[in-house]
């Protein structure tokens, strides 16, 4: 139904002002969260919905997050009448399954929001807590074969009634933890975020009225899917196909088959994952919303980043995921190490877009959420346990025009590098190695971006490790000629007679006092033949140790002078002419 007539300039201070205060909510839950891997790492996200759970705002923190807060707002809606939801309630959930989520260390606090005596919407928050319970310390193990290993399973429920806590259900949660003093700690700086949400709430619909506030809402929402529309009609019409492969699933060695076909037909957009493989005994399980978030994410970065963060373009997107496949398991498949799948999902996206906008798609990128659990006992802090989780980034894709970014989150992950002195301070851990890895973007006309080395000396008596990650076997793929970018690797004690490669998704590896992990994530893949690379770039790269003497003539076809300072311009242009 079209919304009332209203002016575009009001739509457009509402739409600002509810951004601003998804954003707000972000700082706030960042600044009044305990784990490092919040407060640090910002492993995080916030949003605003409507009454009847349609996202209006979303702050710019975890692509992958929309997922679980969607689907938890859907889900109280439809386990609790608009009469039984009260003014001062807050709702908790976590379950991929039951409670809209997506895995469980994910946990989103949901709050409504009354105007006037009247259900209005929704505000939301979703931390990564740094354990949930489960198998092992953090439950993200990539090879744990079920849900009910990977923690407490968290049904919608009311954990704030009419103002006041539930002590018997926040109780109940923190008593599966591992560490439950830090949880309750992290759960209060979740409900002091939506805290905020709703006082600035109140603002705008003081300053506007409710009538004014609903009909903005209801523009901005149809604005979002006109404008997604309007730019999937200038994509030549037609299918695009690409199948993307995960190493494994943790349990098999056997790779695993992501394919997508992207229908575009006028304004008209679905996104087809029929020949996906079937869903896997592993953790790298994808379930409906966390899929749905990745390919919203991917659409809107594709067709127009300039898309506001709402829920009316998803109504121009159709997903088709069969049931029973990695990208729609039935219960209770294991999905704590969704993030690798969902991150290859965004490939496979982006690789069926660059047969139809090829100056506009990056190349394959890490890919992978590469993601490592330390834990143990800190004797140098009063023996209390730790959990240091961290989800370290990689290379990017090289770009039509420009060279991949070194050493960063793609996609739908978002979080901070934990920084070292953090890192040293809060966990008995020595960082001897922080650096981006040389040579690990692949060669092109743009290069790939580089991954990162991070090696970690234990400083306690011993330390269970648990990690899911990808792209240690098949590495991310260049476009239009580009070679690829070079796999990842873990490695414990390197250089020494106990040496050896871990597996990229594993648990409850015991590590001795003074043992040496090392993880170095995947570069990005190349773009374009790296024989049309600049030589003044490829002089620079070499220069700068980030690529071999031998490669710049044997990948670059550049020739460099006998001081090996300076490009030999006439020597590179004959060796070009000769290898065309």
């Amino acid at each position: 139904m079209k919304p009332p007539s209203i002016d575009p300039i009001t739509v457009e201070v509402i739409g600002n002002a509810l951004l601003a205060t998804a954003e707000s909510m972000g700082a706030t839950l960042i600044k009044s969260a305990f784990s490092p891997n919040i407060k640090e790492r910002r492993d995080c996200s916030t949003a605003l919905f409507d009454s009847c759970g349609v996202t209006i705002a979303q702050a710019e923190h975890i692509p992958l997050h929309l997922g679980s807060l969607i689907g938890v707002v859907n889900t109280i809606l439809q386990q609790y009448s608009t009469e039984e939801i009260m003014e001062g309630d807050v709702f908790v959930a976590n379950d991929p399954y039951v409670g809209g989520g997506t895995h469980l260390p994910d946990v989103t606090v949901i709050s409504p929001f009354f105007y006037e005596g009247t259900l209005t919407a929704f505000a939301g928050n979703i931390a990564h807590h740094s354990d949930i319970g489960g198998r092992v310390p953090g439950g993200i193990a990539g090879d744990s074969r079920s849900i009910y290993e990977e923690g407490i399973r968290i049904p919608p429920l009311r954990i704030i009634e009419k103002g006041k806590l539930r002590e018997d259900v926040l109780n109940f949660i923190i008593l599966n933890c591992h560490i439950p003093d830090q949880r309750r700690l992290d759960f209060q700086g979740q409900f002091a975020t939506n805290q905020v949400a709703l006082r600035r709430l109140t603002e705008i619909c003081d300053t506007y009225g409710r009538q004014v506030f609903l009909s903005s809402l209801e523009e901005l929402l149809h604005y979002g899917e006109r404008k997604l529309r309007a730019g999937v009609a200038k994509v030549p019409d037609g299918e695009y196909s690409f199948t993307d492969y995960l190493d494994d699933d943790g349990i098999s060695r056997e790779k695993i088959p992501i394919a997508v076909t992207v229908r575009v037909r006028g304004e008209n957009l679905e996104v087809d994952f029929t020949g996906s493989g079937d869903q896997v005994e592993g953790a790298v399980n994808v379930v409906e919303s966390a899929l749905s978030a990745t390919v919203f994410y991917a659409i809107k970065a594709v067709i127009d980043p300039g898309i506001p963060p709402n829920g009316g373009f998803h109504r121009a997107v159709k997903i088709v995921a069969p049931t029973g496949t990695i990208v729609n398991p039935s219960e209770p498949a294991a999905v704590g190490a969704r993030t690798d799948t969902c991150q290859h999902i965004c490939g496979a996206i982006f690789g069926a877009f660059s047969k139809a906008l090829p100056d506009t798609i990056i190349a394959g990128s890490n890919d992978a959420s590469t993601s490592i659990v330390l834990s143990g006992i800190n004797q140098w802090r009063e023996n209390r346990r730790y959990i240091y989780v961290e989800a370290l980034g990689g290379g990017m894709g090289a770009r039509p025009h420009k060279d991949g970014l070194n050493g960063v989150q793609v996609h739908i992950t978002n979080t901070s590098n934990l920084p070292v002195e953090s890192l040293e301070t809060e966990y008995p851990l020595l960082v001897e190695r922080y650096e981006l890895i040389d040579g690990s973007g692949g060669a092109g006309r743009f290069r790939g971006g580089m991954g990162i080395r991070r090696s970690l000396r234990l400083l306690s008596r011993e330390a269970d490790f648990s990690s899911h990650g990808d792209r240690h076997t098949i590495p991310p793929w260049g476009l239009f000629g580009g070679q690829e970018g070079r796999p990842g690797k873990f490695i414990l004690n390197p250089g020494t007679a106990g040496e050896r490669i871990i597996p990229s998704k594993t648990s409850a590896l015991k590590l001795r006092e003074n043992d040496l992990f090392v993880a170095e994530t995947p570069g990005g893949g190349g773009y374009g033949n790296p024989s049309e690379r600049d030589p003044q770039l490829v002089l620079r790269d070499y220069l700068e140790g980030r690529i071999l003497e031998k490669e710049v003539e044997a990948i670059y076809k550049v020739v460099l002078n006998p001081t090996k300072k300076k490009v030999d311009l006439e020597a590179t242009a004959k060796m070009r002419k000769e290898n065309r």
